[in-house]
């Protein structure tokens, strides 16, 4: 599974850190990013609860920010401890991983066709110890994954969390080894609008469709697609569409739409396009004095 990598936001433990490199060891899973580590990852700490897996600490790579973490994946999945108010596909460990198993989209010959290409470069971030992710770092994410913890005592240590959602990768790899579910089965239900008290499986949610493959195209990168929702919000911000005090909120709609969409290179590379011309037209209001004339 070295597709997979392991992210870790702000870990302040060093026991925490060199226990998720144990487990990430005992699992097969070898790439751990830090971003903004709050302790020592190559502590005496941290080195002694590594144990075999101090290689893991050693190799982490360390980054400023989440955006910089995900750089190059193409599927991310996102933990959280608690309910939110972010209506993203949420569900356990085993019904939210098997998507970062799935073969990336190779050369089938229509939409559903399966592929024998190996899975897209994929993350799996989890939060801080004591207030896990923000609301904004959740929408990096494609996907939410909550453990069904009891009632009466429901936070889990980082390093538990980790070894649970490792475990049950490591289950999937050796018994789907083509992969997770297929493309056409359908999504988790999709987080509601209002919080509640009851447990996940009895809620009224509604269901999101199942992501085809575009008929083969790869789908287009994390990276580009956040250079895209920048150049987006300079637009509609421009144009009126925007505006300063409520722009966070609109873009994180459009970050849900388009991750439904699961858009291809080739698609992402025309809705940039349309913006180019939009700048164009609008008389290079943005001080892109480098932009293309008209289209043909």
């Amino acid at each position: 599974m070295d597709w997979i990598r392991i992210v870790l936001v702000e870990p302040a433990g060093p026991l925490n850190v060199g226990s998720v490199a144990r487990v990430m060891k005992n699992f097969g899973l070898g790439q751990l990013v830090l971003v903004n580590p709050q302790c020592d990852p190559l502590g005496p700490e941290a080195l002694q609860m590594a144990v075999h897996g101090r290689d893991l600490l050693t190799q982490a790579q360390r980054v400023e920010s989440l955006p910089a973490a995900l750089e190059g994946c193409h599927r991310a999945i996102a933990t959280s401890g608690r309910d939110r108010l972010i209506p993203l596909p949420l569900g356990t460990p085993r019904q939210m991983l098997p998507w970062l198993l799935e073969p990336g989209p190779g050369s089938g010959s229509g939409p559903g066709s399966r592929s024998n290409a190996p899975p897209q470069s994929a993350a799996l971030i989890f939060g801080r110890e004591d207030s896990g992710l923000t609301n904004g770092e959740l929408h990096y994410a494609q996907r939410l994954v909550q453990v069904p913890s009891c009632d009466t005592y429901t936070s889990l240590n980082l390093a538990q969390a980790v070894a649970v959602c490792c475990y049950e990768l490591r289950c999937l790899a050796l018994d789907t080894p083509s992969g997770g579910q297929s493309p056409q089965d359908p999504l988790p239900p999709v987080v509601p609008p209002l919080q509640s008290d009851r447990p996940q499986s009895d809620r009224p949610l509604d269901t999101a469709p199942g992501i085809t493959d575009h008929g083969g195209n790869q789908t287009a990168s994390l990276t580009d697609l956040e250079r895209y929702y920048g150049k987006l919000e300079q637009v509609l911000l421009t144009i009126g569409y925007l505006y300063p005090h409520t722009a966070t909120r609109r873009m994180e709609k459009f970050r849900r739409l388009y991750g439904r969409m699961q858009l291809s290179p080739q698609e992402l590379a025309m809705l940039q396009g349309i913006l180019r011309q939009t700048e164009w037209a609008l008389g290079s209001k943005l001080g892109a004095t480098n932009s293309p004339g008209p289209l043909p």
